[in-house]
């Protein structure tokens, strides 16, 4: 491994350094966007009915918060509805709506490195082709070839090129999968807080009446 990184140059230290990060952003985010960390299954149920006679104390309402990035949203609805028992649709809502943009923060952190590293790392493999032509056209002397740097110019060249794809193309795709896994967890953070504000409303209805 380490004669390839010498026959490909100095230009390979910044693609070795985009695999690093990248390599280290999609295990970080394989780990982060677990089900069980971000929505999971039949929660917004379980709130619903523990909370079908009233709502429930402070302690249970953290717990839910810190059990995943649903429960985080449904917790902030469920608090602003304690704060304010006759609390309007309209405000509930908003509160639902800007607890989840907080969320989706949260779900998109690292995204955009991913997907700047697909993009530069072939980028950065172009730019060690040129490095390895400019090598090559430098073996060109009025007394002849060098053989060794024009064979080192063809190494940077290639290698350069092959590393730029070879990152960039599993970069991509996984920018590409979490992107998608987000918008479908996003869909169900909607649906979900749209149920339980429906179930809130309910109770402060019949609270009122």
């Amino acid at each position: 491994m380490f004669s390839i990184i010498q026959a490909a140059g100095w230009p390979i230290w910044p693609l070795l350094l985009c695999s690093i990060i990248a390599m280290a952003l999609i295990i970080e985010r394989l780990a982060s966007l677990r089900p069980q960390r971000i929505a999971p299954p039949k929660l917004v149920e379980e709130v619903i009915a523990v909370t079908q006679q009233q709502i429930p104390p402070a302690d249970v309402v953290n717990k839910l918060a810190d059990s995943s990035l649903l429960g985080q949203v449904l917790a902030t609805g469920l608090r602003a509805n304690v704060l304010e028992p006759r609390i309007p649709e309209s405000k509930l809502r908003l509160t639902f709506e800007l607890a989840g943009r907080g969320a989706i923060h949260q779900l998109e952190r690292y995204l955009n490195t991913l997907g700047t590293i697909a993009t530069a790392a072939p980028l950065l493999g172009l730019l060690g082709t040129v490095v390895g032509m400019i090598e090559i056209f430098g073996s060109q002397g009025p007394s002849g070839n060098n053989p060794a740097q024009l064979a080192h110019g063809i190494s940077i060249a290639l290698y350069n090129t092959a590393f730029g794809l070879i990152i960039a193309i599993p970069s991509l795709m996984f920018y590409r999968y979490f992107r998608g896994r987000i918008e479908a967890y996003v869909l169900e953070m909607e649906e979900s807080c749209d149920a339980l504000l429906g179930h809130l409303m309910r109770i402060s209805q019949g609270a009122s009446r």
